[in-house]
């Protein structure tokens, strides 16, 4: 069944439900606001807000669920896919999950901040639009849609059963969706160096594209993308 939010008397900037997969759409480019706007119908309908730029790289026929998925089993069999690929780089073995950090901000605070910036910002998903998503946690937008962005790496299951762990561990919420690009907000960053490393190599097996097209350490990369940062970008050649 396809939830109408529209018939629901929020206030929903003008939109329309789709099916396969089932979601609402807007019909207009998102400002800054869009995803503090949406969020209030998550409460109303059990939908989920979101930043996406088209819905043609969905493929819900391949939707499964992750919890039929171990998080650090996906990450370790991920990163030995990684070595496999780049003839022994990233380091062996696999470190093992990142701790959880402490402190933050709320999640939802640290979502349409980084929404905000994602809405106004000209190169990453310049003209995404609103959505709303029938997800049980932000983490399951990706398996939901049967987003294919990262299909030459990963599923999108395998990445929602990281993304759980990333929401359980560091408050992320997917924020924003394009053809080959995922965003999430981050509310409890890594606060030290050794930990920012641990969630780099994390990276590195769910994103390997990310982290070796613009760094040649993955120390160099924890630093500047990781350390502190409440928006984490990923994208797939």
């Amino acid at each position: 069944m396809v939830i109408n939010p529209n018939a629901l008397g929020l206030d929903l900037p003008p939109g329309t439900p789709r099916v396969q997969p089932s979601l609402w759409y807007a019909d207009e480019p998102a400002t800054p606001g869009t995803w503090a706007r949406l969020l209030p119908a998550r409460e109303a309908t059990g939908m989920l807000p979101v930043l996406l730029t088209e819905t043609q790289y969905f493929h819900p026929s391949q939707v499964a669920d992750p919890d039929d998925h171990d998080p650090a089993t996906t990450l370790s069999d991920l990163w030995r896919l990684v070595q496999e690929e780049d003839d022994g780089t990233p380091p062996d073995p696999w470190p093992g999950l990142a701790p959880p950090a402490e402190g933050g901000i709320d999640p939802d605070d640290a979502a349409a901040r980084t929404a905000a910036e994602l809405a106004g910002n000209e190169d990453w998903l310049k003209g995404a639009r609103g959505a709303l998503v029938p997800a049980r946690r932000s983490a399951d937008i990706p398996a939901v849609l049967g987003w294919g962005g990262a299909a030459d790496h990963a599923d999108a299951v395998q990445l929602s059963t990281v993304l759980r762990s990333w929401e359980d561990r560091f408050g992320i919420r997917v924020v924003g969706l394009g053809p080959d690009l995922l965003t999430v907000s981050v509310a409890a960053p890594p606060r030290t160096p050794e930990d920012a490393l641990a969630v780099a190599a994390e990276h590195c097996a769910f994103c390997p594209d990310t982290v070796w097209d613009g760094y040649e350490t993955l120390r160099a990369y924890a630093a500047e993308e990781v350390l502190d940062r409440q928006d984490w970008t990923f994208w797939w050649d």
